[in-house]
Order: structure tokens, then sequence, then C-alpha cells
């Protein structure tokens, strides 16, 4: 009878360990999609970039500077490979667009411009797509770096190499200001 009772505890303890390391391995890949998704909108907006400034480029010809931090930034994005790459990429895409976009108040003609205007509208609903996916992001890494850290279940969550994961953040102060940008 006492095997019986020992048997049962090794069940219980293997079920355990089996529901909580498949819990794991769900939230890890919702948190790969999530990024991933978030991903593919950055690309999208990567891809308007070059369109945008060849646009802006006829209008304002002395302003070579900020066209070249703008491609330069998308340039770095692109070729970003890890996780907190492209992340620190992200912050630089977002900072000098805003810089871009301020720009185009110094040129009235720019800011009339079909082309022009039909670009801003498209990155502008990028760039809302771009903020949902964050937000979705950044929750799934909560709920995962939440049940990693959860007793009992941060004993298998370290036995099998489950770490926290880092949240989307702004690491420039400067992009949490808002930019003018008026139509």
């Amino acid at each position: 009878m006492p095997w019986l009772i020992l048997l049962a505890v090794v069940v219980v303890i293997a079920f355990y360990f089996m529901t909580t390391y498949n819990g794991f391995i769900s939230w890890r890949n919702r948190v790969d999609e999530a990024f991933s998704t978030m991903d593919v909108y950055m690309v999208k907006r990567y891809d308007l970039i070059p369109n945008l400034v060849e646009t802006v480029k006829g209008y304002a010809k002395h302003e070579q500077e900020t066209l070249e931090q703008v491609i330069s930034a998308r340039n770095n994005a692109v070729s970003a490979n890890t996780m907190d790459e492209k992340m620190k990429a992200e912050g630089e895409v977002a900072g000098v667009l805003g810089r871009l976009f301020a720009l185009s108040e110094s040129y009235p003609d720019l800011k009339a411009n079909e082309q022009f205007l039909d670009l801003q509208g498209q990155l502008q609903k990028v760039e809302e797509d771009i903020a949902q996916s964050r937000k979705y992001y950044n929750g799934s890494v909560r709920q995962y770096n939440t049940n990693i850290q959860r007793f009992p279940a941060n004993f298998v969550a370290n036995m099998f190499g489950f770490g926290p994961r880092q949240s989307f953040e702004v690491d420039d102060p400067t992009q949490r200001e808002s930019v003018k940008v008026q139509f």
C-alpha cells in the first residue's frame, strides 16, 4: 500500500512538472510570436522610409544631414539581428522620423504634396499598428515573466532554463516627447 501512495505522489509531481513546463513553452512561444508581429510592422515602416525620404529630397535639398540620419537609422534597424539591437535601432528610427516630419513644417509645398501626405498617412497607420503590437508584446512578456517567477513554478523555470524576457521600452528620453506634426 505505501508503494501506491509513493507512486501517486510521483505521478502528481511528474504531472505538475509536465504541465508547468508546457505552460512555459506556450508563453515563450507567445512572446516570440508577439515580437515577430511587431517586427513585421517595423519592417513595413522601414520599407516606407526610402519613399518618404525621396519625396522630401525634392523639396528640402539643403536638409541633407537630416535625410542621411533617417536613412542611416533605417539601415541600422534593418540590419539589426538580436532583439536588443532591434529595440535600440527602433528607438533611433522613431527619433529621426520625428525630426523628418518636423522638417516638413518648414516647407509648405511639401506639406501640400499628395505623395508626401499619402506616405505620411501610411506611416501613421503603421505607427499605430506598431504601438498596438508593442502593447501585446509587453503584455506577453509581463505574463511570461510573472509565470516563471511564481513559486513553486520558478523551480521548474530555473531547472529548464526559462529566463526573463525584456519588455520593449523607450530608451531615449527625447522619444517620450511629442513631435508636433501639422497637416
